[in-house]
């Protein structure tokens, strides 16, 4: 960084690497827009990612090619109903020649874990990641070991309503920054991923664009994005709103909603609209940045009551309420 270059020419500087590589994804990629904006947010935060969709929607697909795009250690976790905790973080192994147990660790020691259809396993397994995904660090037996920085989980899950499927822990479900909804491809990304398959051409794999620095070095950029007092406060009261609807105008949907989302939602919807004011290349955050990742945010950490569930009210039908109904500064 020049000594006095400012906080706007660091952001279109750093930008344009990760533009770069969002383009040779969207090169891997045929359509998913939404998810891939949101992964390269939570690239830039740190954030885990948990994506939802029935199978064959390159979920897997999306995050593999990321990874190969990344100067980053990479690994791939299977999900299986038989999968043991320490499968995921590592065991100890008595060493006869040295009379000595020794540390042999997980795959989950990497930059970037791929827990593929998270939902497979038991919640004793999920749960074995919750101390890696907040404290960024793994025991054991009695060491704690760091984990490497950046250190992200993308996990992939089917809909619930899936065969074989186990729900996931409320603690770990609020440890994933967002939690993006995966839909079918329209008509002209189908007949787009139909050629490319029958003209052999589904590998468009490019030279990996950034560096493990570069992106540590844009991480630290989102902290010297400016935020108004008044955008802070718009997004304490759509948070706070979720808990105490009736304090905020909203009594109607105060018996649809259990729990709302706890204050790391706060402090992750406050860090995705700084990030999300960088792609757009500006140094300060407008509220079009906090609608533009309210939802992925918001979706997993509303409880909603049995009487949300009787009615077939989703929770994106309370955000949406949640936002005509506090007003926009």
């Amino acid at each position: 960084m020049k000594k006095n270059e400012s906080i706007d020419e660091r952001i279109i500087e750093h930008s344009k690497v990760f533009n770069e590589l969002k383009l040779n994804l969207k090169r891997i990629i045929v359509g998913q827009e939404n998810l891939i904006d949101k992964i390269f947010i939570a690239l830039l935060c740190n954030g885990h990612v948990l994506i939802e969709g029935v199978p064959g929607l390159a979920k897997t697909l999306t995050i593999k090619s990321l990874a190969k795009l990344l100067d980053s250690n990479y690994q791939r976790i299977q999900f299986t109903p038989d999968l043991l905790p320490a499968d995921l973080i590592g065991t100890l192994i008595y060493n006869i020649k040295e009379s000595k147990f020794e540390v042999k660790k997980g795959p989950i020691f990497s930059n970037i874990i791929l827990a593929d259809e998270i939902n497979r396993s038991p919640a004793k397994v999920q749960s074995s990641l919750l101390e890696a995904m907040q404290e960024r660090q793994v025991t054991i037996g009695n060491e704690t070991y760091n984990m490497d920085s950046p250190f992200l989980v993308m996990a992939t899950q089917n809909p619930i309503e899936q065969e074989g499927t186990y729900p996931l822990p409320e603690a770990q479900v609020d440890r994933f920054m967002f939690k993006i909804i995966v839909d079918y491809p329209n008509e002209a990304e189908e007949l787009e991923i139909l050629k490319r398959f029958t003209n052999g051409k589904e590998n468009l794999f490019s030279e990996k664009v950034i560096k493990i620095k570069d992106i540590m070095k844009s991480q630290k950029i989102i902290n010297d994005i400016y935020i108004a007092e008044n955008i802070e406060k718009y997004i304490v009261k759509i948070i706070a709103s979720t808990r105490k609807p009736e304090d905020y105008g909203i009594k109607d949907i105060s018996s649809l909603i259990s729990f709302g989302a706890s204050p790391r939602a706060t402090i992750y919807l406050t860090y995705a609209s700084k990030a999300r004011a960088f792609f757009e290349n500006r140094s300060y955050v407008t509220p079009q940045d906090i609608r533009y990742v309210i939802n992925d945010i918001l979706r997993h950490r509303l409880i909603l009551s049995y009487e949300a569930e009787a009615e077939e009210i989703s929770p994106q039908d309370i955000i949406n309420r949640i936002i005509e109904s506090i007003p926009t500064p």
